[in-house]
């Protein structure tokens, strides 16, 4: 009777420690149907930019928790230091970083390879970013040294882990081929385990990682494309942590959850119409002025939620260095819109034809767009596809309009050389996202990126503006929050304020808590 009680009591005392154990397994439900290409050197889309994030490094990032550039502090670099010409700066990097895996240590010549790469149209989409990178170079056993042509304004944002900023190990790249961009190998928190195609990401803890073993073991990304799916999902306890529909009813229904953090992190995504100027009619400017004047931008906010939105003007996002709003608008005006049209010769309305994604939060918005300019005599046919298809086709330049939404470095020169400037036109050998061939602005971009008058330069970037909303390039929509939820026994580690990745940063040190 004595052994009954005590393994009785024994078995009690396993079951309550099992209880309480400390959660080590993070579940984030992401609104994409499946991952895309996870090189980072080549990866486009928004869900793929936090996973990637939680794997990579740059010489440099953006404090976690944050996405002003006032945040850059070291990543793998431990210091650096820049030529009074702005042309020459030098990197001291760290001993202790070590590759995923088996692929050994990382090194100066690690850097060069990665940088080289993400400057290669061949091999990067950001070619177009490193232009002005004239070498680099491993200039001693733990430096590296960047010689440019000419000064860039962001040249540190181009170095924080995000798009080819991303350090990859050069070992494994050239290893492993086309299976790269399946099974990437970084320097980061966490390490690659497993994918099952529209399903799952599954990352495990890198335990030799340089700022210490993270508490967080194992990250499941989900693919979970419907929101409603999504959000049972997390009420029921089988996601931690979930990328919101991006409107204002789900922030505030989700927001009345118990035990539940709600955050609507900057910068802001901003939504764009990008009207390709190669193909008729959106050839001639009085029909890209038709467009811009059959958009309610007013009620495109109010559509989509005050708290969630900011209305767009230029095609810069607001809070960015060089923003302006000082420019030309085109009010809502379908009757206005519709005088257009037929002094362009197409009295009886135009057909203009869009591919877009099928990622919900996007496609309300480009639902919303075609009902409004219907009302203007424009009929917008979409072609719908899976989102990294959508990125693929855009590319090859097959859509009239597209409908982008981005954030970049906080700092104008970013936006306009990656969306408007014509060496970032498909088609290019530094192509990039001027998917509507704008040409008009390169002299001011040009002379920006040069100018040492901090006053000048503004002037520049306004003039950019100018010329760009003059041409109707674009026509800017709205800036759209990210709206992110998680359980509040999940500790971050840090104030969430926003998140250049566009998703919450992970670190080595959020945890669960009991």
């Amino acid at each position: 009777m004595r052994l009954s009680t005590f393994t009785l009591a024994c078995s009690a005392m396993l079951f309550a420690g099992s209880a309480y154990a400390q959660q080590t397994t993070l579940t984030i439900g992401m609104a994409s149907a499946d991952a895309g290409r996870l090189d980072p050197h080549v990866a486009t889309t928004t869900p793929d930019k936090g996973l990637l994030h939680y794997m990579f490094n740059g010489l440099v990032r953006i404090a976690p928790g944050q996405a002003s550039p006032e945040y850059i502090e070291p990543d793998i670099a431990e210091s650096w230091t820049s030529s009074e010409d702005g042309l020459t700066w030098t990197f001291s990097l760290r001993d202790d970083v070590a590759c995923h895996g088996d692929w050994g240590m990382l090194s100066a010549d690690d850097v060069v390879f990665s940088l080289e790469r993400a400057a290669n149209p061949d091999t990067s989409a950001f070619a177009g970013d490193f232009r002005a990178f004239e070498s680099v170079e491993a200039t001693a056993e733990n430096e590296v040294t960047i010689t440019l042509s000419e000064p860039v304004p962001s040249l540190l944002g181009m170095l924080v882990p995000y798009h080819g900023g991303n350090i990859v190990c050069q070992a494994a790249v050239e290893a492993m081929g086309d299976q790269f961009e399946r099974e990437p190998v970084g320097t980061g928190p966490w390490q690659f385990a497993e994918y099952q195609p529209q399903q799952f990401v599954r990352l495990v803890a890198n335990e030799n990682y340089f700022r210490g073993a993270p508490e967080i073991k194992e990250i499941m990304l989900r693919y979970i494309p419907s929101d409603s799916s999504r959000d049972l999902a997390f009420q029921a306890g089988e996601i931690d942590m979930l990328y919101g529909r991006q409107d204002q009813t789900w922030l505030d229904r989700i927001a009345e959850l118990p035990d539940t953090t709600v955050v609507a992190m900057r910068p802001g995504e901003m939504s764009q119409l990008m009207l390709n100027m190669t193909m008729p009619p959106l050839d001639d400017v009085r029909v890209r002025r038709a467009v811009a004047h059959a958009i309610d931008r007013d009620s495109m906010v109010e559509f989509k939620g005050p708290d969630v939105t900011l209305p767009a003007v230029s095609p810069v996002p607001e809070g960015y260095l060089g923003y302006t709003d000082d420019l030309p608008q085109y009010e809502y005006s379908p009757e206005r819109a519709r005088e257009l049209l037929a002094e362009a010769g197409f009295p009886d309305g135009v057909t203009l034809e869009a591919i877009h994604t099928t990622l919900p939060g996007m496609l309300a918005t480009m639902e919303a767009v075609q009902s409004q300019l219907s009302e203007s005599g424009i009929t917008l046919d979409i072609d719908l596809v899976e989102h990294a298809t959508f990125h693929a086709q855009i590319r090859e330049d097959l859509s009239q309009v597209t409908h982008y939404s981005a954030a970049r470095f906080p700092v104008a020169d970013t936006y306009l050389t990656q969306f408007s400037h014509s060496d970032a036109a498909p088609g290019k050998p530094t192509s990039v996202t001027n998917f509507s061939h704008c040409d008009v602005a390169d002299e001011e971009i040009e002379a920006a990126r040069i100018e040492p008058d901090p006053d000048r330069q503004l002037e520049l970037w306004a003039q950019a503006q100018q010329n760009i909303m003059d041409a109707v390039c674009v026509v800017p929509i709205f800036q759209n929050m990210q709206l992110w939820a998680w359980t509040d026994r999940l500790d971050l580690g840090h104030e969430v304020v926003g998140s250049l990745n566009l998703s919450p940063a992970i670190t080595e040190k959020s945890r669960f808590t009991q």
